[in-house]
Formats: structure tokens, C-alpha cells, sequence
């Protein structure tokens, strides 16, 4: 059992079965060959027991033992015929010179015969002549028995042997039975492995693949279902700690920047705070100075509050598009209506700067948006060319349209930005020339709220330096955004 228990589980399946088929085949056998040993000593029964009607009718007529001729009946040689009498005593026996004393009443062929009529016995062994006999009975009418008997022989063995015909036969279906049995135990067998291999890899928490499949049987298709139902399960729970990792580095990052917003909002309003407290400070502890100071000291509050003004819609703008585009309502706006508005508001301020606005966009493109949000865009973009690139034209152009995207190209022929800027330029508070964006009234959100407006609406805006010059902002906007 030890060594048995070494083998695969393939090979123990096969030997199980090896064995159970060849105790099937060995009992089939085993049954087969007494069932015909049977049926054979019942034929040559049939033989003797003619012999013993023939004696039994010449017996009948008067004949004596002796005189009856058994030349006709010599199937088997010599047969040897005794006479019993009914209390079980030979009184007649062709091959012995004495009678024996013995009492035959227990022999099976006697015993039967008085029974029965009849009876018979294979092989035993007799103690008057020391050879073995089939012995064959019959008990007559006046109730003595007449019995025939031919030696067990050699030859008289084969013929009771059975037909080794059918043990080559059994021989072949046993081994054809192996052969099957191997490939069935065996095709089982590599479920069995491949189900044990996947069970390890779930204890172990390695990731399943279903790419190997089983074969195709029922066995099989239940196999497949486990892999890939469990495949998918840990696919499931796979996606959904990413999604958690995702959310949280999501809240984590908002966090940061609501942190970051917080610092730099509590950096950007010291200024101006302290620029309109100087100057309060000044004209109470001054109330004598001219009314040119004071009003210049005036004019520098209200500059202060303007830009506190600018700061706090700007950070109100961010905070609201931070909160997600549920609490932002869209609708179907026409984008060029909006971009022919902003543009015609910024002519006056662009003309005095010496600067022509050229708009290109003509066509006129239906999206979902907030027009608020679409205003913030393009009023920044326009507003940055105008205060920060130097330059004397800011042209916008619709490079390409379809049903689910547009395409807006907004660029100037100002002096451009570095590179090291660009991968910056939309963060919060980033300013290139620090000093010149706050003499400049600028906030630093600008381009951040752009981006944001951008994202909301289902796209995504690039910035680069031309190599003719210039500053060029590329923008998507989905049309169907939700």
C-alpha cells in the first residue's frame, strides 16, 4: 500500500481499475470453466447412463451380468460396471476377483441414484482398484442399482478440461479492457492533476489564468466553469482593489490640494491685505496729508480689492469644478456664439494693447456644456495673450469637428514660454515672472481653471511654443459629455 501510494494518482486510478477488471475477467472465468466442466461431465453422464438403461433392459429379459455385450459401447475404452445391491453391497464388479465388504451406500453417485434415479461422479478415488473413476448410477425398478465407470485418464482430463479457445479470448478482451482502462484513467487523471494544480494556486493566491483549457468532456466543461468563474471573481476583486487604491489616492490628492489651495491662497491674500492695511494705517495716522495722497492711497486700496475680488471668484470657480460636474449644470450651447462674445469683449481691451483678435471660427458647433465654464476658457486664454505674450495677434481657429469632438486651436505671436515652463503652466499659483503676474492683477488660477473647465467638458488641452514664435494652446471638448 506504502508503494502504491507513491505512484500519480493517474497510475493509482489505473491499477485500481487493472485489478477490478481482472477479478471481473478471473471470476467470469472461473465460473465459465466449472459452468462447462459441469456441462461436459453431464454430457458423458448422458453416455453412461445409456449403458446403464441397456444393462438395466437386458437385466430385465433374464440376461445375466456377464453375458450382456458391451462391444457397441466403447466411447471410452474400458468401462468398468459393478451391480449394488439396495442395502448398499457390491454383488457384481467386471474388474475385480472379489467383491469388496465395503458398504457404497455414502458414495455420491449411490446416494443420488437412490434419491434421484440417477447420479453421477466426476472424480474419485476407489478403494478396491486404487485408480480414479467418473462414475455414472441408475437404480432399477427392483431397487438394486446398476453403476458404470470409466477411468480418470489422461486423455478423460482433457476432455473435461475446458476450451482454451476461450481463455485466449478472455486473454484479448482483458487486455484490450487494460488498454482502455489506461487511456480512460488517464484522461481522467490530468483533470484530476490540473484541478489539484489550480486548488494549490488558489491556497497560494496566484493569479488564474483560464488560457489551458480541459478536455472536452462533461467532467471537462465543469472544470472550465470552476477556472474561469473563479478567474473572473479574482479579476472582480483585483478591479475593485484597484478602484479602492484608486479612490483613495483620488481623496488623498484632492487633499493635498485643497491643502496646497489653502497655503496659497493664505500667501497670495497676504499682500494685498497688507498693502490695503498699510495704506488705511497710513492715512489714519496722516490725517493731514493732501488730498492727491489720499486719494492715491485710496486708489491703491481699491486696486488691492479688486484683486482680492479676482482671487476669491476665481478660488469659488475652482472649488466648484473640484466638487465634480454633478453639481455643474450642462445643457446644448452653440460654441461659436460664445467664442464670437468673448472675442468682441476683448477687442477694446486688445486694441489698446496693440493687439488684434482673428477669429477663424465660423462654424457653428452644438455641444453639451456650461456656458459659463466655456466663457472662463477662452475670456483667460485671451486675457493671458493680451497681458503676457508681447505679441501683436491672438488668432483662434476650429482645426477639426465630428459628432463626438471638437477641435479649437488659440494662438498668439508673442514672445512664447520656455520649456521648462510648459509641463507647468497649468498648475495652481505657477507663475513665470512672479513679480510681473501680480503687478499685472494676476491670480496665478487662470490657466488652472482652463484646464479644469476643459476636463468637465470631456477633453483636454495642450500647450507649446511655435517655432515661429508664439504661444499655441490646442483644446478638445467632447460634444456629448456628460
Amino acid at each position: 500500500m506504502g508503494s502504491l501510494n507513491k505512484l500519480s494518482y493517474p497510475q493509482r486510478l489505473f491499477v485500481w481499475l487493472l485489478g477490478y477488471s481482472l477479478l471481473m475477467v478471473g471470476c467470469f472465468v472461473v465460473f465459465q470453466y466449472h459452468r462447462e466442466k459441469e456441462f461436459k461431465a453431464e454430457e458423458i453422464d448422458k453416455q453412461l447412463q445409456l449403458i446403464n438403461t441397456y444393462i438395466l433392459t437386458e437385466l430385465g429379459e433374464g440376461h445375466d451380468v456377464p453375458d450382456i455385450k458391451l462391444d457397441e459401447f466403447k466411447p471410452f475404452g474400458e468401462i468398468r460396471v459393478s451391480v449394488i445391491s439396495e442395502d448398499g453391497h457390491i454383488i457384481y464388479d467386471n474388474t475385480l476377483d472379489s467383491l469388496p465388504k465395503t458398504n457404497h451406500l455414502d458414495r455420491q453417485e449411490i446416494r443420488d441414484a437412490l434419491r434421484h434415479g440417477a447420479g453421477y461422479a466426476v472424480r474419485r478415488h476407489s478403494e478396491s482398484t486404487g485408480n480414479y473413476y467418473f462414475y455414472s448410477a441408475r437404480k432399477s425398478d427392483d431397487g438394486y442399482i446398476v453403476r458404470t465407470a470409466v477411468p480418470y485418464s489422461v486423455s478423460f482430463r482433457g476432455l473435461l478440461q475446458a476450451d482454451y479457445g476461450f481463455l485466449w479470448i478472455m486473454g484479448v478482451i482483458t487486455l484490450v479492457m487494460c488498454v482502455l482502462g489506461y487511456f480512460a484513467t488517464r484522461r481522467v487523471g490530468l483533470h484530476i492533476i490540473r484541478l489539484n494544480r489550480f486548488a494549490e494556486n488558489v491556497e497560494n493566491g496566484a493569479q488564474i489564468s483560464d488560457t489551458e483549457p480541459f478536455p472536452h468532456d462533461e467532467l471537462g466543461e465543469i472544470s472550465n466553469h470552476i477556472v474561469r468563474l473563479y478567474a473572473r471573481l479574482q479579476q472582480a476583486v483585483a478591479d475593485r482593489d484597484n478602484e479602492h487604491r484608486a479612490t483613495l489616492h483620488e481623496q488623498l490628492e484632492k487633499e493635498r490640494i485643497k491643502k496646497q489651495l489653502t497655503n496659497n491662497i493664505n500667501h497670495e491674500l497676504k499682500t494685498p491685505v497688507a498693502s490695503i492695511r498699510v495704506s488705511v494705517e497710513t492715512m489714519l495716522a496722516h490725517r493731514n496729508m493732501s488730498d492727491e495722497k489720499q486719494i492715491l492711497f485710496l486708489q491703491r486700496c481699491l486696486t488691492n480689492t479688486e484683486r482680492l475680488q479676482r482671487l476669491l471668484t476665481d478660488v469659488s470657480l475652482l472649488t466648484r469644478m473640484d466638487d465634480g460636474s454633478a453639481s455643474i449644470l450642462k445643457e446644448q450651447v452653440n460654441l461659436t456664439d460664445i467664442i464670437n462674445d468673448v472675442v468682441e469683449d476683448r477687442q477694446i481691451i486688445a486694441a489698446t494693447k496693440g493687439i488684434r483678435i482673428e477669429n477663424f471660427v465660423s462654424h457653428n458647433v452644438i455641444m453639451a456644456g456650461n456656458a459659463s465654464l466655456l466663457e472662463a476658457v477662452f475670456n483667460n486664454l485671451i486675457d493671458n495673450a493680451i497681458v503676457y505674450s508681447g505679441g501683436t495677434r491672438i488668432k483662434i481657429e476650429l482645426i477639426s469637428i465630428d459628432n463626438d469632438k471638437v477641435v479649437i486651436a488659440l494662438s498668439d505671436n508673442g514672445c512664447g514660454v520656455p520649456l521648462e515652463h510648459l509641463p507647468k503652466l497649468f498648475e495652481r499659483f505657477y507663475r513665470i515672472d512672479k513679480g510681473r503676474s501680480r503687478a499685472a492683477g494676476g491670480t496665478g488660477l487662470g490657466l488652472s481653471i482652463v484646464k479644469n473647465a476643459v476636463i468637465l467638458h470631456g477633453g483636454e488641452i495642450s500647450a507649446e511654443t511655435q517655432c515661429s514664435g508664439g504661444l499655441l494652446f490646442k483644446i478638445t471638448f467632447s460634444r456629448n459629455s456628460k
